[in-house]
């Protein structure tokens, strides 16, 4: 058998192997079959993203991801909040295992991403410094009608596709922000940069006051183009 043959073969083995997971013939594990639901109590892998991304246009399915989750929410009707900038499939997210400083609203994906960013990343992150979870969040605000700056295209913000993460606080109190530890060596610090490369991990886009001066006092999260961790 050829090397052309052989590598032909292969790909349709695969097909049909993908073909009979996806009718249901094969039974594989739930976090490996990329037509299961998202469970968000797994660690991510590489199905991860696609998973995501069919949330964004199937309720049934944010409903199925979001309730494996420990996120507070209820489910929103499709709307325009301000003129030009609709949100369609959207939460509000009252609360987690964390609490935060305000409700914010959030597409499916972005609300399923911060769900595996707080499991996944951040709580890990902090018991690995600190010894102690977080258990409050202060942020900016997800919806915001406006256009990136300088720039005639619109911000995720303007979608609820967005979020700003600007401070943590701890079992015990302690207070950490993106304004006044990001820079340093101590602890803090170093949780900062854990804390950005979760996030690097979970969303499509992360900005960090490395990014530009913008965004000194917070990490920007979204789960909008093609991906990048800055």
């Amino acid at each position: 058998m050829t090397v052309g043959r052989f590598f032909l073969l292969l790909l349709i083995l695969g097909a049909g192997f993908v073909y009979a997971v996806w009718r249901g013939h094969v039974d594989v594990p739930g976090k490996w079959n990329p037509w299961a639901p998202l469970d968000l109590r797994e660690a991510p892998n590489l199905l991860t993203p696609f998973k995501l991304e069919r949330l964004q246009h199937s309720r049934v399915l944010c409903e199925q991801a979001l309730a494996s989750s420990a996120l507070d929410y209820v489910a929103l009707p499709d709307s325009t909040p301000q003129a030009g900038c609709p949100v369609e499939n959207a939460v509000r997210i009252r609360g987690s295992a964390v609490s935060f400083n305000a409700p914010f609203m959030a597409t499916c994906p972005l609300a399923a991403a911060y769900a595996l960013f707080e499991r996944h990343g951040l709580q890990p992150a902090a018991e690995q410094v600190f010894g102690q979870p977080v258990v409050r969040i202060d942020h900016f605000g997800s919806f915001a009608c406006r256009n990136i700056a300088r720039s005639n295209r619109r911000s995720q913000h303007a979608s609820a596709n967005a979020l700003d993460l600007a401070g943590f606080r701890l079992a015990d109190g302690t207070r950490i922000t993106v304004a006044r530890d990001w820079a340093g060596d101590g602890d803090k610090s170093r949780f900062l940069r854990q804390v950005k490369a979760a996030a690097c991990d979970a969303f499509r886009i992360t900005l960090s006051p490395e990014y530009n001066a913008a965004h000194h006092d917070h990490f920007h999260v979204d789960m909008g183009g093609f991906g990048l961790c800055r």
